[in-house]
């Protein structure tokens, strides 16, 4: 990098923490600290994504590559993930498991993978199943194209609906000015499929010349949340915002969120990217942060463990390394509490099916939140 570069990269760092520090008066430290944490998962590096199996163990993706299963407090690794691409924010993404899962045990895995047309990669969706910590029955149900050697914005969360259906999300792949606005294009869309691959019938834009039909929803930037909510059954997404304009939304059929037409962001050099915060039929979001906090990983507490966060909203925070908990009445945010201050770049957070809280944190491993 030239020192003219640099100097510009360091400027702007600093000058975003400037801005955090004037501007971030909306959230609140906890007056009393009503849980422990308790290092459940040591020794990770980047510990993107987590699922629970039936029997207590923890499926658990490196972004570097690796697949480890948490069993019997041992960690072991499976031996055939699939082959990722680990540059820049690509690698091995989310992990999810079939709402049937002891029945079917089917999983679902995002990464960032080189198959396919072009130099570089993008993000593909892949179903699997674990036998004898292998996984066998291996199926790509999804690929975007084209491969790209830029190494940022591969999305990339799973969450299934009531209905069963898969979602997944693709960040814009650093080119926003094709990718978030064009349907016939893949990259800043929310998609939807069935457990198979297959496209539903009455996804949006079936029918629609030249379009990606597994899109559900487009105009996003860099997706890195995806949380069903517990009583609604509406999928939620938080993504990326350049500096400034992080976004939750409540993602709808057929719906532009925007980007980058409209945003509450700025470039990274402090220049505009527009004027214009809102535009009829542009989706609102239902709230933003500015400055960025860099969301990555949500969830919603439905857990009787934590009866005054019931129906909160979880969100990791890599820039400024805490967890948020969000108040969040009628789709308005009422109440911002800051948790695990300085723990660490907070990668993920899910709420297990024992009920308690679990996050992930980059270069430390996964903990659990337990109540006093």
């Amino acid at each position: 990098m030239k020192k003219s570069a640099l100097y510009l990269y360091f400027f702007v760092v600093m000058l975003t923490t400037s801005c955090a520090q004037k501007t971030d008066k909306g959230i609140n430290l906890p007056t009393e600290i009503n849980f422990t944490t308790k290092l459940v998962v040591d020794g990770l590096k980047n510990p993107w994504g987590m699922a629970f199996l039936p029997d207590g163990s923890i499926l658990i993706t490196e972004k570097s590559g690796e697949l480890i299963l948490f069993k019997d407090e041992k960690k072991i690794d499976i031996g055939n993930p699939p082959e990722v691409v680990d540059k820049g924010q690509g690698g091995f993404l989310d992990v999810e498991l079939h709402p049937d899962y002891a029945d079917n045990g089917w999983i679902y895995f995002s990464y960032s993978s080189k198959e396919g047309e072009g130099k570089g990669a993008n993000t593909a969706i892949m179903r699997a199943k674990l036998s004898e910590n292998r996984l066998v029955n291996r199926e790509i149900l999804y690929k975007a194209v084209p491969n790209t050697t830029r190494g940022h914005h591969f999305g990339s969360r799973l969450e299934f609906d009531n209905e069963g259906y898969l979602y997944f999300s693709i960040g814009d792949r650093g080119n926003r000015d094709e990718n978030p606005q064009d349907i016939t294009l893949d990259g800043g869309k929310i998609y939807r499929i069935h457990d198979d691959g297959r496209i539903p019938d009455d996804n949006p834009f079936i029918g629609k010349s030249g379009a990606k039909t597994a899109i559900y929803s487009y105009g996003h930037r860099n997706p890195q949340g995806l949380t069903k909510h517990p009583e609604t059954g509406e999928i939620w997404e938080h993504e990326h915002g350049p500096r400034g304009g992080d976004e939750i939304n409540v993602i709808e059929k057929g719906k532009n969120y925007g980007w980058p037409v409209i945003t509450y962001g700025i470039n990274y050099s402090g220049t505009k990217i527009t004027d214009e915060t809102s535009r009829p039929g542009m989706e609102q979001p239902v709230y933003y942060w500015t400055p960025s906090i860099g969301p990555c990983g949500m969830t919603f507490v439905s857990s009787d463990k934590y009866p005054d966060w019931k129906g909160n909203l979880l969100a990791g925070s890599l820039a400024f390394q805490y967890l948020e908990r969000l108040v969040i009445e009628n789709n308005k945010v009422t109440y911002r509490e800051k948790l695990l201050d300085g723990m660490g770049r907070l990668r993920n957070v899910r709420q297990a099916p024992d009920g308690y809280i679990y996050v992930g944190i980059e270069g430390k491993g996964i903990y659990r939140l337990e109540p006093k």
